[in-house]
């Protein structure tokens, strides 16, 4: 997942890029790397950017 001050990845279902702003919890993976779930505007749902 690539991560720049705005972008958190694109929602794994239809594409449309997620926005930092959407993020709803980060957690801690068991290999040590950040995870996110994020609200996806276009599906209605909530995704892991990818």
């Amino acid at each position: 997942m690539t991560r720049n001050s705005s972008t958190l990845g694109r929602c794994p279902d239809c594409g449309e890029e997620i926005d930092a702003s959407q993020s709803i919890i980060e957690f801690e993976d068991a290999d040590g790397s950040t995870g996110v779930f994020a609200e996806c505007y276009s599906c209605d749902e909530v995704v892991r950017p990818e």
